[in-house]
């Protein structure tokens, strides 16, 4: 808002009316000037002053018409804000006529000029809707000096922008909770040249063994689930294309059956489709694999001559003559190839949500550090999620997610402090984006801006709380377009008065109207909205509907220059 003072009190904001003052000679001619100060012409912008990112900034213009400004006086000007209890005064900005000595803006006697003015003061509560601005103006010429009455300009500090909501989002560390594990477990057999029977030694083996009591260990726990088989068989690369390839098969047959025979055993029945065969045939890729793996002296020289057959028959020929010359290739390669690989899967399920629940409380050094965190979810009431988080830290002592998740829970107790702490531990555990966003905004709610904007700036990839705590952190540095785009999307109260504060108070009745708050404080900022707007009928209608719901706010309603001219 501007407002031009044709006159009213000496509002000349600057030095102006200095200037005028000075252009008579003795105290005669300050005094004239002094009462010549409506002749300036002076503007004020804005009025009532703003605060605005934690300043009062003020701009003043005018004119010194002409032989308003002696040729030997000398002005300064000072604007101070003042309120009950203390002062704050902007910078002094000086004036002098041509024949006085000075470093000053000087001003012609016979000409007119025009004059700019613009400060900023730091902004302190008792500023606010009571105070006042006033234009204190000292002047000399020669051996005389006097000061003028001062000019009160306007009224007190328009403090719109402290309506900004602590609403800062903090965020959980996410647990990877798994009900329903997946795994695998293998085994081996190895058959006989062109056979496919499963000899009785191979069901000895180690693996076979181990397969034996896994298959056991599942029969008698309903928590591991066994799911399939997937059996790929081989041969090795010395028989014919068409013999190994059925070979394959056959083998990849006897392998299911003997894993049938293991589970009818254990009397565990599987479903239709348990059994999965991949007859891969012959094994060149085995074959070379194991042949640059050994210590065959020619091996190179053998796998170059074997690579430029491309007919596989005449390949398999070749690796037969050259396996009678290199017994190593007869006896410990080609046998190894005559396989059947066994891939069981199955599943293992995890502890029900009230095993959990009981375990996180009784037990929970037993938890792994997903489930105690999942556990914590299952939980109500903040006091038993904290415990829980509590126990989580203590257990886990490489993972962050317990001592931050302790610190949301904190922060939704209202207990600053203790969840400042808990975010730091967090932050000695591991480095998160999620950590430094909530760091970011606990220091935004102790007041520590610089702090917050840097941790807030590192903490991209924690999601949209990012984006809306640093919304709240544009409205109190007074950037209040970037604070509109951090709000995008937003109905709240921040995110309505960011629209306020930007010019747009239909943007901001319209935020308020979708986001269904009757809150006294979402009630005042829509007073706000319809007086900036001019609909004093509703400007009024929601500033009593914010006074019914908090009557602490009547004192600062009845005050408030947003509503000065309210009918």
């Amino acid at each position: 808002m501007k407002m031009q003072y044709i006159f009213r009190q000496p509002l000349a904001l600057l030095l102006p009316a200095l200037a005028l003052l000075l252009a008579l000679p003795g105290c005669g001619g300050l005094g004239k000037m002094e009462k010549a100060i409506e002749e300036l012409n002076l503007s004020m912008d804005p009025e009532p002053l703003i605060m605005r990112g934690g300043e009062v900034e003020l701009s003043l213009s005018g004119t010194f018409p002409e032989k308003y400004f002696a040729k030997k006086a000398i002005i300064e000007a000072t604007p101070v804000l003042v309120w009950e209890g203390g002062e704050a005064a902007f910078k002094t900005q000086g004036f002098q006529g041509e024949d006085a000595a000075g470093n000053y803006t000087v001003v012609a006697f016979k000409s007119a000029k025009s004059f700019d003015y613009s400060a900023s003061v730091p902004y302190q509560d008792g500023m606010e809707d009571g105070a006042r601005l006033e234009l204190r103006i000292s002047g000399t010429m020669g051996s005389k000096s006097m000061d003028f009455a001062p000019v009160v300009l306007g009224d007190g500090v328009i403090t719109t922008p402290n309506w900004v909501q602590a609403d800062d989002r903090f965020v959980m560390g996410e647990d990877a909770f798994q009900r329903v594990i997946s795994y695998t477990t293998e085994a081996e057999i190895n058959y006989e040249y062109n056979a496919s029977r499963v000899r009785n030694a191979e069901l000895r083996d180690d693996d076979m063994v181990a397969l034996k009591e896994f298959i056991g260990f599942a029969a008698d726990h309903d928590s591991v689930m066994l799911k399939r088989t997937a059996v790929s068989a081989y041969a090795s690369p010395e028989g014919e294309i068409t013999l190994n390839e059925d070979l394959a098969l056959e083998r990849a047959e006897s392998a299911n059956a003997a894993v049938a025979n293991l589970l009818k055993r254990a009397k565990v029945d599987v479903e239709d489709g348990f059994y999965g065969n991949n007859p891969k045939g012959e094994d060149w890729e085995g074959f070379q694999s194991l042949m640059r793996a050994s210590d065959i002296e020619d091996k190179d020289l053998i796998l170059r001559v074997l690579s430029m057959y491309n007919d596989k028959n005449r390949r398999e020929e070749e690796i037969k003559n050259i396996a009678k010359t290199y017994k190593e290739i007869e006896k410990e390669i080609l046998p190894a190839l005559r396989r059947s690989m066994i891939t069981l899967h199955y599943d293992i399920e995890g502890y029900t949500d009230e095993e959990l629940m009981d375990l996180a409380m009784s037990n929970p050094d037993t938890l792994t550090v997903e489930e105690a965190l999942y556990a914590a979810t299952l939980f109500e009431s903040n006091d038993d999620k904290l415990k829980v988080y509590a126990a989580t830290s203590r257990v886990h002592t490489g993972d962050w997610r317990g001592p931050n998740n302790e610190g949301v829970c904190l922060m939704e107790m209202g207990k600053l402090n203790q969840a400042a702490d808990r975010f730091m531990a967090a932050d000695e555990r591991g480095d998160s984006p999620i950590i430094n966003n909530n760091l970011g905004a606990v220091a935004r709610m102790k007041g520590n801006l610089t702090d917050a904007k840097r941790l807030l700036s590192s903490a991209s990839g924690a999601g949209d709380a990012v984006k809306y705590n640093k919304g709240i952190l544009a409205i109190q540095e007074g950037s209040y377009s970037q604070a509109v785009s951090n709000f995008s999307g937003e109905n709240t109260v921040n995110a309505a008065l960011a629209k306020l504060l930007n010019g747009d108070a239909n943007g901001a009745k319209t935020i308020l109207g979708n986001a269904g708050d009757d809150s006294a404080v979402a009630h005042y900022v829509l007073a706000i909205a319809n007086a900036r707007l001019g609909n004093s009928a509703e400007a009024k209608q929601h500033r009593d509907m914010a006074v019914q719901k908090d009557a602490s706010l009547s004192s600062k309603a009845s005050a408030d220059l947003e509503f000065r001219d309210l009918d």
